[in-house]
């Protein structure tokens, strides 16, 4: 089954803009991982106008005992800092992201001019640490084998033009989810596992999760933007139900 990762940056991000300690991201882990979420992801950014480093090390923390049934998953550029602590708190996986100075959010994939050596280095030292390494990249066909290329175990498949496509409709839903299954079949044709995340929500969901060889999605604000009006526990619950019903008909078969 494909697993759920949910970010939970933007109970940071309310958190801080008040000062203070609510509401509090470790309890917000913690009613994640009472619904039933195998997975936690955090992006402590250079500012950290969300996740701060204390988060990430309590996140650490309180998730040890779970090693094995939840998945920590830490995004971001592959600055020292980040580095650092990555392989101080040692999660499952670290999901290595361009940042554009300035910017609110993931504005697009690794482009394949970047500087390759320091991403190699990276990958590098966190796999000798047993850290699974995923490279943010767009439904690119060179683009992933570039992360191949340089090492990574997964790729991030930065959905946010599915989204886009999907909200116009036919054809424009059909032809971004046949260029997205392309790209986890040649993914998954290098040995490359496949995660996704960006703008997925309940209406987009139901059809990307029919994408080949999807291994996880990593969904925070329109969770939470959901959890806003009906709670955490049920806005988890309910992207699981989509998830689970994605997996049934896999298994149904044609």
């Amino acid at each position: 089954m494909i697993r759920l990762s949910v970010n939970v940056n933007k109970v940071a991000t309310l958190r801080n803009s008040r000062g203070g300690s609510v509401p509090s991201v470790l309890q917000a882990v913690d009613v994640c991982i009472a619904a039933g979420a195998p997975g936690i992801t955090v992006h402590p950014r250079a500012d950290a106008r969300h996740i701060t480093s204390a988060d990430v090390r309590d996140i650490a923390s309180r998730l040890a005992s779970l090693r094995g049934s939840v998945e920590y998953n830490i995004e971001g550029d592959p600055r020292p800092d980040l580095i650092a602590i990555v392989r101080e708190v040692h999660p499952d996986q670290c999901t290595l992201v361009p940042v554009v100075p300035g910017e609110i959010t993931s504005q697009a994939g690794w482009r394949i001019e970047a500087p390759q050596r320091s991403l190699e280095v990276a990958i590098e030292a966190l796999q000798a640490d047993g850290i699974r390494v995923s490279v943010f990249v767009d439904a690119e066909l060179p683009a992933i084998t570039w992360a191949a290329q340089l090492g990574a175990d997964r790729i991030e498949l930065y959905t946010e033009p599915y989204a886009r496509e999907f909200a116009l409709g036919e054809p424009h839903r059909s032809a971004a989810l046949d260029r997205f299954a392309r790209a986890a079949a040649h993914a998954h044709t290098l040995g490359l596992g496949v995660n996704a995340g960006h703008d997925l929500d309940l209406d987009n969901l139901p059809a990307f999760a029919r994408v080949p060889h999807l291994d996880e999605v990593s969904i925070g604000h329109a969770l939470m933007s959901r959890a806003l009006f009906v709670g955490l526990e049920r806005a988890v619950r309910e992207y699981l139900a989509v998830l689970a019903a994605a997996e049934r008909g896999s298994s149904a078969g044609p």
